[in-house]
């Protein structure tokens, strides 16, 4: 069920918004512009996984869109929500739920107000290549951790902000090898991972671990490890209340 449209809902960008959802009929065509997503899905899942025995956990898949990982952590036991501010996205998910069987609760909401009405209501968070897309990430973090069990677990990927970023992740990626479409990202939401462990320690996590994810043009494969230069990967804990 939708939350009330208040003051909650304020960090979203409407641009990025139609963005998506004009793409919205592609999220699940493996061969379509969102192909590198279903490229790194099984890496991210298997990161996750092999931190968090997700079966039967209560697992928050923040900015969901078409819900391609909210299945994929589905199929692993997770009792899964899937948020997202994207009418057209969320539409494809529940239509590609009907075809794969799965039960995931999709809703239409920002992660703040989800995150006011429901404080610590779930095991495992994820926010996966959303905090480059929203005005305010640290907000978008804050929201993630109320949201979490104490002891819990979020994981969060997104993109480094410097000059090999933008080489790599809007010139080669989005001009030269077409991987997403033009205008996918904006540099300026770029976030270091700097600023994400800075914004983590204000509200409580740990750091356990961060990871590269790395595109090979000569393979077309991806990989996790290495440097963060460019597409990262992080793992945080939240704190046991006697910890904080």
């Amino acid at each position: 069920m939708p939350l009330p449209n208040n003051k909650l809902n304020l960090n979203v960008d409407d641009t990025e918004i139609a963005k998506f959802s004009e793409l919205a009929h592609s999220w699940w065509d493996k061969e379509g512009r969102f192909k590198s997503l279903h490229d790194i899905n099984q890496l991210r899942v298997d990161y996750i996984a092999d931190r968090v025995p997700l079966s039967g956990l209560t697992v928050l898949d923040v900015g969901c869109g078409g819900g391609l990982l909210s299945e994929a952590l589905a199929i692993r036991g997770a009792r899964v929500t899937g948020i997202d501010m994207g009418d057209a996205p969320l539409a494809a998910a529940k239509y590609h739920m009907q075809i794969s069987g799965l039960n995931i609760e999709y809703r239409k909401a920002t992660v703040e107000a989800l995150a006011e009405r429901e404080p610590e209501a779930f095991d495992v968070i994820i926010c996966m290549e959303l905090l480059e897309h929203v005005p305010d990430p640290s907000s978008v973090l804050k929201a993630c951790t109320k949201l979490t069990k104490p002891g819990g677990d979020l994981f969060f990927a997104t993109i480094n902000r410097n000059i090999k970023s933008y080489l790599f992740a809007i010139i080669g990626a989005e001009h030269i090898l077409r991987l997403l479409p033009r205008g996918t990202h904006a540099f300026k939401k770029f976030v270091k991972p700097s600023e994400m462990v800075a914004w983590a320690e204000d509200n409580d996590l740990s750091l356990q671990n961060i990871t590269g994810l790395h595109y090979n043009p000569f393979t077309r494969k991806y990989s996790l490890g290495g440097n963060v230069h460019v597409n990262y990967m992080a793992y945080f804990k939240k704190k046991l209340k006697a910890e904080s």
